[in-house]
């Protein structure tokens, strides 16, 4: 023992204070690269959990949607924006429009082509779709052992605008020239609303009270995502998105008439070089491509639903010539028109 200033210091307490110093050095004094490897190794356990979290909520919505489904190919109408859909073999490429919309496959792949861009999407990628446009999709990858299921959301535009003027939503900005359709990766938090709204099936008394507020909650995880800002491009009335969605707009409500595109550029407020570089950046085609598949996904389904000849949805639609009309039906859709709504027809 020893003596200083009053007080008795234990020898063996200096030696364990000593001792417990030089560790605190040697730890201070590690090599860079030995805390590198160590916060390496944290990022990684971090993300296998993360990994895990999302491959067990992906395995929940694939039993929720397969108890839902049943032995349905379709069940819609139910839950207000909500389709849920299965096949169990391959499906044949489908000319179709794609509203604002989440698209998640918990099971099997999809191919979507939007003009000369392709998406092929599964288990963790969702796509996600900010504008009515016209695609041609089809399911790649399914079978009777592992079906193809599909969560599909018709979102809702007035709830994005109303997350976005009442939350504090962290919102990146799009890259210049964004397409309305991107692909994410999934997550728990979105998942998981995602699967609550398909148990709303199973007390159906319970969808007019939840179905809105898991649909918010949906939302605000898209746009708390990476895809976040195209969302809100397309919902801010200041955006060059949202004046090229206005274009966009009444061509598909007006494509049956004489496309103007001095008109159609005043209309959005742009110069006809701003609309038509905005115009193919959203939607990765011009206004004229765009208006001729609309034009041509209509002429199908007139001639499929109300059984018109070729050269009567032709004009139906706003063609003047059944031949021009005839040269690109077969050019989009690989047939002339009544032997394609023949096959189509067979299929059925």
């Amino acid at each position: 023992m020893s003596s200083y200033a009053g007080s008795l210091i234990d020898s063996n307490h200096c030696l364990f204070v000593r001792g417990m110093s030089q560790i605190c050095t040697m730890a201070a004094q590690r090599p860079y690269s030995q805390k590198v490897e160590e916060n390496s190794m944290a990022a990684l356990k971090s993300g296998h959990s993360a990994a895990s979290g999302v491959s067990r909520v992906l395995k929940e919505l694939v039993d929720t949607i397969g108890k839902a489904m049943g032995r349905s190919a379709e069940l819609s109408n139910v839950v207000p924006g909500l389709s849920l859909y299965k096949n169990t073999t391959p499906t044949a490429p489908n000319p179709c429009t794609y509203e604002p919309s989440l698209l998640i496959v918990p099971q099997g792949k999809k191919h979507v082509d939007l003009g000369k861009q392709s998406y092929v999407f599964g288990e963790s990628t969702f796509l996600l779709t900010s504008i009515e446009l016209p695609i041609v999709s089809r399911v790649c990858v399914a079978s009777v052992e592992k079906p193809y299921l599909a969560f599909f959301l018709k979102l809702d535009m007035g709830i994005v605008r109303d997350v976005l003027y009442t939350e504090e939503v962290r919102i990146s900005a799009p890259p210049v020239g964004t397409r309305g359709m991107v692909l994410g990766e999934v997550t728990v938090e979105l998942l998981t609303p995602c699967s609550r709204m398909v148990q709303l099936l199973d007390t159906p008394q319970d969808v007019p009270f939840f179905c809105k507020q898991l649909q918010r909650e949906i939302i605000y995880r898209l746009l708390q995502g990476p895809q976040g800002g195209r969302l809100r491009s397309i919902a801010t009335k200041e955006d060059q998105s949202y004046l090229t969605a206005k274009a966009v707009t009444w061509l598909r409500e007006n494509f049956e008439k004489t496309l103007n595109l001095d008109e159609l550029a005043s209309m959005a407020g742009m110069s006809r070089s701003t609309l038509h570089h905005h115009f193919r950046g959203l939607t990765a085609m011009s206004p004229l491509q765009f208006q001729k598949q609309l034009r041509l996904h209509t002429a199908r389904q007139k001639m499929l639903s109300q059984e018109l000849d070729a050269a009567s949805a032709a004009f139906a639609v706003g063609y003047e010539s059944p031949s021009q009309f005839n040269r690109e039906y077969k050019r989009f859709f690989g047939k002339p028109p009544m032997r394609d709504v023949q096959a189509l027809r067979a299929s059925l």
